[in-house]
């Protein structure tokens, strides 16, 4: 992503297929506004760029900004850092914008008024996932089949093999993240702008609802394997997402009593692939395959059921052991059948989550103003660049396997014109 910087005068800038420009008029203490002679400037920048304004007003360290949108074509833009002496600006909507800045330094006023024409440009945005960064998945009975190893392939073929997948695709092909801690990293051509108000993207997965239940009293399930969404706006303008820039997405279980933060769990690679026949009955092929410690205390196997036969420790990881760390969600599914006639349902979670409820339900869809810090503390990103999802349950259920989080796409809804409202959650 790139990232332009414009100075408190005439500006001129193409994002995302638009221009923009700004002029500015200043006040002194007693408001009276004095005109200031305006310079022209004329930029070419990339799609969809943030654009940091500055003020040229020399203001001592205990002086107070306020930017503000007086008028706009409509509400899909971005004002950000509006109480220092620069704003982040984006729009998506041609128009005009009308941005005021009241600043306060030792009791004298400053007023300033920024016209920003937004026009339509040639450049387009795609809204789809334009770049896999990383893929790290946990043992799971997908991995090595979706996507496919080939005997031979290393990390870097693996995340190729992502990329065919999910890059440039409205929707993808699947990929699998195994088990608690699988993870996938991936980024758009442009920020994803935070719109206040609306729900900004969406990572799609497989999930869906039972067509029928034993309990008929039950709530929304059936198969759904949340996973928990990280998100990182490219700050340091690197095109690339840094171990300091990600935020987790507080979903509706992010304060639930039982969720688990700072989770932590050690895989150990299986000491045979061979069939066990004392399997427990005609499901298991090897009941203690992969086994798991974590930081809770608990311990137990991955099992290997008899609809995967291939190993499902990644197998161009030569490391004995692998650990993953996170958030750990609530277990959410129940077998609501018999001893005889077994029924997993896998029930959804309110928001905030990928593979948790089917991609058409406006809870798939995620609010980058959910973001939260490491202490759980709300953040104020003006956008997104990169998304990391990775499987937030540990969990065995019978003849469904584990629970793995699937990822098949993803998508800007603003560039798509979906418009969807976070409804105060």
């Amino acid at each position: 992503m790139k990232f332009m910087k414009l100075k408190d005068t005439f500006i001129a800038v193409s994002l995302c297929g638009l221009m923009v420009c700004a002029c500015y008029a200043c006040s002194s203490g007693n408001d009276t506004p004095i005109d200031d002679p305006t310079a022209t400037v004329t930029l070419n920048v990339a799609a969809n760029e943030m654009q940091e304004i500055s003020t040229n007003l020399k203001l001592s360290a205990q002086a107070s900004y306020l930017w503000h949108m007086e008028s706009a074509p409509d509400s899909l833009f971005v004002l950000q850092d509006s109480t220092s002496a620069r704003a982040l600006f984006a729009a998506i909507t041609p128009g005009v914008y009308h941005i005021t800045l009241s600043a306060t330094d030792n009791g004298q006023h400053y007023n300033r008024s920024y016209q920003v024409s937004v026009s339509a440009a040639s450049a387009v945005c795609s809204p789809y996932i334009a770049e896999v960064y990383d893929f790290n998945p946990a043992p799971g009975q997908f991995i090595n089949e979706i996507p496919a190893y080939v005997k031979g392939n290393s990390k870097a073929d693996m995340i190729a093999a992502c990329r065919k997948a999910l890059v440039g695709k409205e929707k993808g092909d699947l990929i699998s993240l195994g088990g608690f801690g699988g993870s996938v990293v991936f980024g758009f051509d442009h920020t994803v702008l935070n719109i206040k108000g609306r729900r900004d993207f969406r990572v799609l997965g497989n999930a869906f609802f039972a067509a029928a239940n034993p309990n008929p009293n039950a709530p929304r399930g059936g198969s759904c394997e949340p996973g928990i969404v990280m998100v990182a706006y490219d700050k340091n303008h690197n095109s690339k997402p840094d171990d300091d820039e990600w935020y987790e997405i507080a979903g509706s279980e992010y304060t639930n009593s039982k969720t688990v933060h700072d989770y932590q769990i050690t895989y150990s690679r299986p000491t045979t692939e061979a069939h066990d026949p004392d399997g427990e009955g005609e499901l298991a092929s090897i009941a203690q395959y992969i086994y798991w410690t974590d930081n809770q205390g608990h311990s137990g196997y991955k099992i290997k059921n008899i609809y995967h036969d291939q190993s499902y420790y990644p197998a161009w990881i030569t490391d004995a052991k692998l650990v993953f760390g996170g958030t750990l969600l609530p277990n959410n599914a129940i077998d609501e059948g018999t001893e005889s006639a077994h029924y997993w349902v896998q029930y959804c979670y309110g928001y905030g989550y990928v593979d948790n409820v089917p991609n058409n339900d406006i809870d798939s869809a995620i609010d980058i103003d959910w973001a939260v810090d490491k202490n759980g503390n709300k953040v104020h990103l003006p956008g997104i660049d990169f998304v990391k999802v990775y499987c937030a349950m540990n969990k065995e259920c019978g003849w469904l396997g584990e629970t793995s989080t699937e990822v098949m796409g993803a998508v800007d809804l603003h560039v798509t014109g979906v418009n969807l409202p976070t409804n105060g959650k």
